[in-house]
């Protein structure tokens, strides 16, 4: 494995290179990596650098070590560039000859549908968006992923939740469900409603907008609450001229006058109206009439967020604001005769004598659909059981509810099952072209496979290379990639954890929740458009444009952008900040918190998320930096923070790490706003990365990231494969990564190309038998 390595210009005189490995290991890293410190929990004295085969989990953390340019740490010697660069791939190349003779494989077993891909199986074959918050309790992460099996568990409580749940859907979607309601929505209470609403009509000012499924034909009570303060007052209730629209489908229902229909003063709100809806999902939407667009004219300047506290504030002029709206109903319910749902499920319509075949076809097509696969006799049959019973207690209708029901409950729904063939415990073999056309699409879709997919599955078909790779490129180019997206990107890039994000309005007073939504779509719409355009995986660092609207760009700074609708803008000149993940906003709310920025989360957010590595955990009983209101601290920047806080020995070696890279990111503040100064201060954003590196401020720090490139790729083709598998990715599992790596890099790390090679590598397409098997 050796034969290519050289340390050094006398390299060719030294001895046999497994010994030169040795003393390369002993002169830079046995220092602090041996059995009396144990470093990072990592020795290295005792590893034999001939045989990396026997100690493969110690390896494989050096060589991510490494690739990182993580070891050795700041301000202790390094090899020179050639002899680093020529014992890791060494390293590499042996740990992946010892793996190709048996490579990691997963095992046949159960994996639960996580809330997410049932919700999306449930619009796949009903026609119904549903909230699946509403009927199911939240998920658990592993590895940072809600759909990796590890965190799927199962318990009473949940198998009773998915037994609720088919009862519940099969009669909403059928509009079986004529019973009476209540559902309130309401306002976050940072949401800004000075401006338009995106999918409110033109003309108008703030509001809320909300899909609603009427679950029958009827009367519903509509309501709507505004904003008041404490003692009763309205909010903006000496704003004149203030009316509020309540319309659906973009009808209007009501107009209601402020001071008239809406008291100014009062703790019983009942602005409502009795309307006549037909079933089905609904726009129902609430927006005050745009009278102005004349700028107020207060002496002080009103902040973007329109609510800081609900009690008024002398000097300023404030516009109501809508706070929540309640939908009840239906009174005097009717089911109804035509639903899109109902159109997606009767399939045909029954004659008094052919009902029981018709019933067969309906109750075939949707068990076809919802078990992923082509049914056999027993499954017709069972399924006619299910219709007989119900049809004796009611009608026809009732006989396909009571089937339906079964099939949402059933176990093929809510679970992706694999069974192994009649093979030897420890033998490897391909998964079936069904359980692979369901792997393939939960992977790309976030739900179960279409019929072109089943139909090639059951064919046999799709395990051939052209047709699979075929399918690959139609599932990405399909608008179901956006679950993708949304999915992958929104855990991998922790955008799902902006909901939680609060910064604090005393300090931040200009972000509300249209700026975090804003930043969320920009960069949703920004990795989507690295996908679409199968740009290489790097761009993701270097990408020269991002999505922005009127209100974001105004946080960004860039001039005559207008209206709800992002747009494709180039990061040019000044904005250069902006190019890259490293320069969205959202990525520098996730890393902040609530009242400052936090160099020590943008840090490890880049080791993790760019590097692929992850630091150690902080020491017990380390002080938090103080709060900003406590005395002294808002006349220091955070750098000089950050220096009180380092001189704890016991922080310093992995604040080393971090710190340089999130101090080059303090020109964003806690809300991703651009700035040059801090608490009267010019930022120092100066600093010097493990490897010697010198940066001052974003651009430097993303050209020194780009040195590690191909590891950034190696970071996401890791993060891919996790999610694509739906099992945690460790040690043993770094060879096929390595070669998804090497196959994408012929086609310059293109997006398309390492999905690809996710697709066609042996862990996408088979699995091996336990070696021991379990007792029963």
């Amino acid at each position: 494995m050796w034969a290519g390595l050289a340390f050094g210009q006398n390299a060719q005189n030294a001895a046999a290179p497994a010994a030169q490995a040795r003393a390369l290991l002993d002169q830079y890293c046995v220092t602090c990596h041996n059995e009396k410190l144990k470093t990072a929990g990592l020795t290295l004295d005792k590893l034999d650098p001939a045989h990396v085969a026997q100690d493969a989990e110690a390896w494989e953390k050096v060589v991510r070590k490494l690739r990182a340019g993580m070891m050795p740490p700041q301000g202790m010697p390094r090899p020179n560039a050639a002899a680093y660069e020529a014992l890791t791939v060494a390293l590499e190349a042996e740990l992946d000859r010892a793996a190709a003779a048996k490579p990691k494989l997963g095992a046949a077993g159960v994996h639960r549908l996580n809330r997410t891909e049932y919700a999306n199986a449930i619009r796949d074959l009903l026609g119904l968006d549903i909230d699946p918050a509403a009927y199911l309790p939240a998920d658990d992460s592993s590895y940072g992923f809600d759909n990796v099996v590890s965190g799927l568990q199962v318990s009473p409580a949940l198998v009773e939740g998915y037994v609720s749940a088919a009862s519940k859907l099969s009669r909403l979607a059928l509009g079986h469900e004529t019973a009476p309601a209540r559902k309130v929505y309401h306002v976050r209470e940072d949401y800004s409603q000075e401006d338009h609403i995106d999918g409110l009509p033109f003309g108008t000012r703030g509001g809320m907008v909300i899909r609603h499924y009427f679950p029958a034909d009827g009367e519903y009570l509509i309501s709507w609450q505004p904003v008041r303060t404490t003692v009763g007052s309205l909010y903006g209730g000496d704003s004149e001229d203030e009316q509020a629209e309540l319309s659906i489908d973009g009808e209007r229902i009501k107009l209601f006058k402020i001071g008239a229909d809406v008291p100014v003063a009062t703790n019983r709100d009942r602005n409502e109206v009795r309307a006549t809806v037909k079933a089905g999902e609904r726009t129902v939407g609430i927006a005050f009439i745009a009278t102005t667009y004349v700028p107020k004219v207060d002496l002080n300047r009103h902040y973007r967020r329109s609510i800081l506290d609900d009690n008024l504030i002398e000097g300023f002029t404030f516009n109501p604001q809508i706070s929540s709206v309640t939908i009840q109903g239906p009174i005097n319910g009717v089911r109804p005769k035509e639903t899109p749902s109902r159109k997606k499920i009767f399939v045909c319509s029954p004659s008094v004598s052919e009902e029981r075949a018709c019933a067969e076809k309906i109750l075939s097509t949707l068990a076809r659909k919802a078990y992923r696969r082509p049914l056999i006799a027993a499954d017709a049959q069972t399924l006619m059981g299910f219709y007989e019973s119900g049809r004796k207690n009611g009608g026809f209708e009732e006989g396909i509810e009571s089937a339906l029901q079964f099939i949402l409950a059933h176990p093929e729904f809510v679970f992706r099952t694999e069974r192994a063939p009649n093979v030897k415990p420890g033998e490897a073999y391909r998964v079936g072209d069904l359980e692979l056309a369901s792997r393939l699409s939960f992977f790309l879709w976030s739900a179960g496979p279409d019929d072109e997919l089943i139909n090639l599955a059951g064919q046999g078909k799709l395990k051939d290379p052209a047709v699979l790779e075929g399918q690959v490129r139609r599932m990405l180019a399909d608008l179901r990639s956006q679950e993708l997206v949304k999915n992958f990107a929104g855990q991998w890039l922790q955008l799902r954890t902006m909901q939680s994000s609060t910064p604090e309005g005393v300090i931040y007073p200009d972000f509300d929740d249209n700026l975090r939504q804003a930043m969320r779509h920009e960069t949703e719409m920004f990795f989507e458009s690295i996908m679409r355009e199968n740009r290489s995986v790097i761009d993701l660092l270097t990408a020269d444009h991002t999505f922005v609207n009127e209100r974001l760009a105004a946080h960004y700074g860039i001039p005559n952008i207008y209206g709800t609708q992002f747009r494709r803008v180039t990061l040019d000149g000044d904005l250069n900040v902006r190019r890259g993940l490293l320069g969205k906003g959202a990525i520098q709310l996730v890393t902040s918190i609530s009242d400052r920025t936090s160099p020590v989360q943008r840090g490890k957010w880049v080791l993790m998320n760019i590097l692929g590595t992850i630091p150690p955990d902080p020491p017990p009983n380390v002080p938090a930096l103080k709060p900003n209101g406590e005395k002294l601290i808002s006349d220091q920047t955070m750098r000089q923070r950050m220096e009180e806080h380092r001189a704890n020995p016991a922080c310093a070696s992995c604040h080393k790490m971090m710190d340089p890279i999130g101090l080059a990111l303090e020109n964003f503040d806690g809300i991703g706003k651009w700035r040059t100064t801090e608490a009267g201060q010019k930022l120092d954003v100066s600093g010097q990365l493990v490897d010697g590196s010198k940066v001052d401020g974003v651009v430097s720090l993303r050209q020194a990231l780009l040195r590690y490139s191909p590891q950034f790729v190696r970071t996401v083709s890791e993060k891919l494969l996790t999610y694509a598998l739906g099992r945690g990715v460790d040690y043993d599992d770094m060879p096929v990564v390595r070669s998804i790596v090497r196959e994408a890099g012929k086609n310059d790390y293109r997006f398309l190309a390492v999905v690809l090679e996710i697709v066609k590598s042996p862990a996408f397409q088979m699995n091996r038998k336990p070696d021991v098997e379990k007792g029963d």
